[in-house]
């Protein structure tokens, strides 16, 4: 007897549902997409623990009779498709229909479906080991799917699930794509019992991407529009000067999919380049709309990577077309041509003299001007306004010990006094020595040494002392908060909101005072001591932390709070200012010199140099 065999549907189903079901977000995707291909133009979606317990979406599409609520269920059951002609055509969302079948192969479902014409709708219950139970029950027209226990039967995959938090985000990430895609749908999400999105039906993509993202995000893009033979672009690019550090509202969507491409993303960064600094992205809702026999979207079994028929010439087209977008909103270099609706000049031909008398200047002399004259010397000493109060200033009584006396035409004597002298001491008085120390345009500490001349970088010894003051935050000591006179509120949007929630213990042990303020903004209450309360760079501050607490942290314990020093160390020292007195000043060096490493930075950079007095000596 050989040793191959068929396996059976049901776990073929769940070996499958590995590549489709990959978290609770898979699940959300897969349903919602459904929701849209049956024309629905209602959509609401309830989650319960992050999706553990309970993944629900709720349509008012066209539904389904009784035998297609069963079949549904069955691995490769669609509407689609027929012919293998119908895969180089492909304008809705799912097609293959394996999404039903590896959802309940691993989770508890429950589908209620009724179309128009029915009276009565359709229950169906999907248990364990495939079992099938149906029912004739009271619904509205449209379809429920509720999904409960997610990997009830796959504990191993339950396991590996990450926190409620993160897992939400991941759901409001897949949310958001398709939302985005259908300003014309309504849309709400709710997670335990607490709606998160009411989208109404929006006019414009614009109004949708105001009530998903905010009006922080709609302010700070522009239209993109172009229009080939070979694709359709429009949406909208951020401005370079609000691109951020942190990737996030960057979607790409093509003939109304969502998809993910390095390639394509490339073309976009290089519109901007030499318009923004390495390290930061900017955000972009960029839609394609092309031939669908020129495009792949059958290569990944989630859909999200799609195959163009030329990848160079898409590439091309989407460069030029944000570069003269970017141009044309004055972000780059470029020269407009166009002269439609703009005033015309005047015409002057040969006969413009006669209609506008020109005249020729008059020039004015003094023939008995003589400029060796006591008058003379007098009026250029005064200049042509001698009443004003320039650097001269003129002393109404002169005395026996006045110098600098100037004899006038009638007798009179007037003192003018040098007041660059007052102006001079004012400059000079900011290269001062401060007390033994020396700031130098709030960059460097010079002091004098045994040795000669010791150099300390301001930035980098603030980055070395806040390194060690976060390990040791890190470890059992908590900084000291500054709280804001004030509190700052800054919209992050609910994703960002809940990195923020699930750090909360992080940052209050780091000196941060930050809660959660509705489902799309935070409230900083308070500030490590050295940070800034000023709104600006407060927002500044919020969006840089978003950076930091976007990183996966997946290394050993020590590895991740060395990396989050260094991060923080670089966060506070950017955000701090000069030394104000000389006492801070000397604080600062004093602090440099207490810690472990007083010499190099987190990231082996130097902090401290000395220039020997030899080397002084050469100069001279």
């Amino acid at each position: 007897m050989g040793k191959l065999k068929i396996l059976p549907a049901q776990l073929a189903n769940m070996i499958a549902a590995g590549e489709v079901v990959q978290r609770p977000a898979s699940v959300v995707k897969e349903l919602m997409e459904n929701a849209v291909d049956a024309g629905a133009t209602q959509i609401a979606v309830v989650v319960t623990d992050a999706g553990r317990t309970l993944l629900q979406v709720i349509d008012n599409g066209c539904g389904m009779s009784p035998v297609d609520a069963v079949l549904c269920f069955e691995r490769h059951a669609t509407s689609k498709i027929a012919t293998p002609e119908d895969l180089e055509q492909i304008l809705t969302y799912g097609f293959r229909g394996e999404a039903l079948a590896s959802i309940a192969a691993v989770a508890e479902v429950t589908l209620r479906t009724r179309r128009p014409q029915d009276e009565t709708a359709t229950e169906v219950r999907v248990g364990a080991f495939g079992e099938v139970k149906t029912a004739t029950v009271a619904a509205p027209v449209g379809s429920n799917f509720a999904v409960r226990n997610l990997f009830y039967n796959t504990p191993a995959r339950r396991k590996f699930l990450k926190s409620d938090n993160v897992e939400l985000k991941h759901i409001l990430e897949e949310f958001t794509r398709v939302a985005l895609t259908r300003p014309d749908i309504a849309f709400t999400l709710s997670h335990n019992g607490r709606e998160m999105y009411v989208l109404k039906k929006a006019k414009s993509l614009k109004f949708r991407i105001l009530d998903l993202l905010g009006s922080n995000v709609v302010g700070d893009i522009v239209d993109l529009s172009a229009e080939t033979s070979i694709v359709r672009i429009s949406g909208f690019v951020g401005r370079p000067d609000t691109a951020r550090k942190t990737p996030g509202n960057q979607y790409l969507f093509v003939n109304g999919r969502y998809f993910r491409s390095a390639y394509l993303h490339k073309a976009v960064m290089k519109a901007y380049e030499e318009m923004i600094p390495d390290g930061v992205t900017p955000a972009y809702f960029i839609f394609l709309e092309t031939d669908p026999h020129s495009i792949d979207v059958n290569i990944h079994p989630t859909k999200t990577e799609i195959k163009f028929e030329d990848d160079a010439v898409i590439f091309q087209i989407l460069y030029a077309c944000v570069k003269e977008t970017l141009g044309r909103n004055s972000f780059g270099a470029s020269i407009d041509f166009n002269t439609d609706g703009a005033t015309p000049l005047p015409q002057l031909g040969k006969s413009f003299e006669q209609y506008k008398e020109v005249s020729m200047p008059v020039i004015e002399t003094d023939p008995g001007y003589d400029p060796f004259s006591d008058d003379a010397a007098l009026r250029q000493a005064q200049g042509p306004y001698p009443e004003a109060q320039g650097p001269y200033t003129q002393a109404p009584a002169p005395s026996a010990n006045d110098g600098g006396i100037i004899s006038g035409p009638t007798g009179g004597y007037s003192r003018y006094i040098d007041k660059s002298e007052d102006y001079g001491r004012l400059f000079e008085e900011k290269t001062l020595p401060l007390g033994r120390l020396l700031v130098l345009q709030g960059k460097y500490i010079l002091t004098p040494v045994a040795s000669g001349l010791m150099i300390v970088h301001i930035g980098r010894a603030r980055e070395r002392i806040l390194y060690e003051q976060t390990l040791r935050a890190l470890g059992r000591e908590s900084h000291v908060t500054q709280t804001a006179l004030f509190p700052v509120q800054v919209q992050v949007g609910a994703q960002q909101r809940l990195l923020f929630e699930d750090n909360a213990a992080l940052l209050a042990k780091l000196g941060f005072d930050i809660a959660s303020f509705g489902t799309d903004c935070v409230v900083v209450n308070g500030v490590p001591e050295g940070y800034s309360c000023e709104p600006g760079k407060v927002e500044q501050l919020v969006s840089d932390l978003v950076y930091i607490l976007s990183e996966e942290r997946e290394a050993l314990p020590e590895m991740v709070q060395q990396r989050l020093a260094e991060k923080f160390a670089t966060l506070g020292a950017s955000h701090a200012d000069p030394p104000a007195s000389p006492q801070e000043a000397q604080r600062l060096v004093d602090t440099l010199f207490a810690c472990d490493n007083a010499e190099l930075t987190p990231g082996g950079r130097r902090i401290v140099s000395i220039i020997p007095l030899g080397d002084i000596d050469k100069k001279f």
